[in-house]
Order: C-alpha cells, then structure tokens, then sequence
C-alpha cells in the first residue's frame, strides 16, 4: 500500500496538486483498513462482477474500476492497485473510445469480439485473481477460475446475440445492445460493490438467462464463426496469391 500511494502523490504532483507526506499517509492508512475490512461476499462479488464485465467491455471494467480507486468511491485491493497507475488508465481510457465506436458498427462488432476473445478471458481471470492477490493463493485460483469462466460465458451470450441481430438490415438493434451492455457494465461493477448480495442472485439471473439464449441462438453464433473463417481464409489466399506473384 506503500508503494501505491506513493503512486498517487506523484501523479498527483504531475497535475500540480501537491501532497504533504503527512496527508498522504493517513489516507493511505484509511484505505488499508477499508481494503481490510472488505468481507468474503463483498471480495467474492467484485471478482465475479469483473470477470463477468470482462467478458462485454474489458477496457471500459479496467478503467471505470482504476477511477473507482483514483476518485476514493472504492478501495481496491492490493491485487488490483495497478489499475490506478495513470499509464494503466490513459491506456484502457484509449481503448474504451475505440471499442464504444466499433461495437456499434454491424458485423465489425463481430470481428472485434472475436479478435478481443483471446484477451477478455484470461483478462476476466486475471483480474479475479487480483481481488484476493498472492496473500490468499486458494482463494485467488478459485476466483480466477470463476472469473474466466463468467467472462467466457458473457463473451460467448454477446457473441451470439449480436451474430443474431446482425443478420438483421437496420441497425437499431445492433446499436440497442451495444449501448445496453455499455450500461449493463456499469450496473454490474456499481451493484457488485454496493450490494453484494443482491448481485449475487442478479449474477444467477443473468448466467440462466445466457445459457438460455445460447441454446436458442446457437446456430446465429455458427454463422458468425463461419463468416470470420471465410473472411480470414480468403485474405490468407489473396496474401498468398499475391506473394506468389511478386
């Protein structure tokens, strides 16, 4: 906690905000206790809630979740103190932009998604796991496992939904849920840290409801998959074709 809040003074001094080392260190003391005092449902729903989050928006978790702590709203736990490093939040800040306007755009909403599949769920464990930290070694494998496979499930519901809405020529639907799980994102990572439990029942709810939708919708999530094979085979073949060429 040191270290970090050594973090913060400085880049507090960056903005021209100066910082007695009195001052900083009775507030680093106040988060301590506050991190401390954290229970066991409260840890176990911010890793469920960011893993799950991942899953829709990383860049929009890692950056609303590191201003949380910037801004004193919520105190991170030592694991995930990283996400308040300014570089970490100008970063994920950048690429919360870029995915809010790719996310609206029919089909390349698709392409992103599974681009991005290959990081949001090692990413939703990754930031599970950095709930309870090296401190708590069970516990963190446990909330990593959960948090990958919450955001796998999440990735795989927003996938298939929108493979389904897609198909459809107006764009209103594609934008409805793009701005929904923009929303749903914030309401998870607010409900989780207020209300734990409530979440917890929310988390039930929403993780049958996924299930449902991709038994329902699985044959949309199939076209999606073979529309990117075909996209990428047959740039393969135009990039061989012309290497051949030359």
């Amino acid at each position: 906690m040191d270290t970090l809040w050594l973090h913060i003074v400085q880049w507090l001094h960056t903005l021209g905000l100066h910082v007695d080392g009195g001052t900083a260190r009775a507030v680093g003391d106040a988060a301590a206790t506050a991190t401390a005092q954290l229970d066991m449902p409260s840890l176990l729903a911010l890793a469920a809630a960011l893993g799950w989050a991942s899953g829709f928006r990383l860049y929009a978790v890692v950056f609303l979740v590191g201003m949380m702590g910037v801004l004193g709203w919520m105190p991170l736990p030592p694991g995930l103190a990283m996400l308040q490093h300014p570089v970490v939040l100008l970063v994920s800040g950048c690429m919360l932009l870029v995915e809010f306007f790719a996310d609206k755009v029919p089909w390349l909403d698709s392409a992103w998604d599974a681009v991005h599949a290959f990081i949001r769920v090692p990413a939703g464990a990754a930031l599970a796991f950095g709930v309870f930290g090296a401190d708590n070694a069970t516990m963190a494998i446990a909330a990593g496992l959960l948090g990958g496979s919450l955001s796998a499930t999440a990735l795989a519901t927003k996938m298939t939904t929108r493979a389904a809405a897609n198909t459809s020529p107006e764009p209103f639907s594609n934008w409805g849920l793009s701005f929904f799980e923009d929303g749903l994102v914030v309401a998870v990572v607010w409900l989780a840290t207020q209300y734990p439990v409530a979440f917890g029942i929310a988390l039930v709810v929403m993780v049958v409801v996924s299930v449902l939708l991709l038994v329902v919708l699985f044959k949309f999530l199939r076209a999606v998959v073979r529309r990117l094979s075909s996209f990428f085979s047959g740039s393969a073949k135009v990039a061989s074709t012309c290497s051949t060429k030359s």
